[in-house]
């Protein structure tokens, strides 16, 4: 049965949401000095290849632990949407109508760009593509840093390419105006994976199975694997 690790590295170098806790290693034993090897780890809960749980943006939304581990496990269905440059909007038409699957995994290639200011500028769900995710009970799941844009710091070169809007371009502002995607997804009970990475000759349908920290939190670093 092949199988596939989905997971970004979770290291120091690791791609964050702006203003987020940076992923940090730090030696606490060392086998010269103590005879054995411990590393501290300091995190946030959405730390590299990591599902969000409905209480991320919800207040009355369900934490990890009100979970069974059994739905951690998804049937897959990738949604390619390779073609979408740089901070453009991902319309519903991209979800298919007939799709016999849980979670629907919208492939952008983005993840090429982990480690990179560029990262920040991936392709997102437009606020309806989520809403017709919802009202079909999708999970999903994308290998870029979210459903929703992100925010500007990045590595751009010019305002046109950052989506800034000028005088004689009709972009609309890079800034994003709160997570609309999420609360669609979320706030209907569902999951959202983001950083995934790999994605790019997978069957159209597989097993996702992404296993949460055991955690009483709003989300969790998985080690998100296909299988089929």
């Amino acid at each position: 049965m092949p199988t596939r690790d989905l997971s970004q590295s979770l290291d120091d170098a690791a791609t964050v949401y702006p203003g987020d806790p940076e992923v940090e290693t730090t030696p606490a034993a060392t086998h010269e000095t103590d005879g054995y090897r411990v590393t501290e780890l300091r995190l946030g809960t959405h730390s590299g290849t990591h599902l969000d749980a409905p209480s991320h943006t919800e207040p009355d939304g369900k934490s990890l632990d009100e979970f069974d581990v059994g739905q951690f496990a998804f049937d897959a269905r990738l949604v390619d949407c390779s073609e979408s440059g740089a901070r453009d909007s991902i319309g519903p038409e991209a979800v298919p109508d007939d799709a016999d699957a849980e979670m629907l995994i919208f492939r952008t290639g983005w993840d090429d760009h982990w480690g990179t200011d560029r990262y920040y500028d991936h392709p997102y769900l437009a606020p309806e593509t989520a809403r017709k995710c919802a009202e079909s009970g999708y999970h999903v799941g994308i290998d870029a840093l979210n459903p929703d844009p992100s925010p500007s710091a990045t590595g751009a070169e010019t305002e046109a390419e950052r989506g800034v809007k000028t005088e004689d371009d009709s972009k609309t502002e890079s800034e994003p105006d709160g997570v609309p995607a999420h609360h669609e997804l979320l706030g209907s009970g569902l999951f959202v994976l983001e950083n995934l990475t790999a994605l790019g000759d997978l069957p159209a349908q597989f097993e996702l199975r992404a296993y949460p920290l055991a955690l009483a939190a709003d989300g969790s670093p998985v080690r998100a694997v296909a299988v089929w």
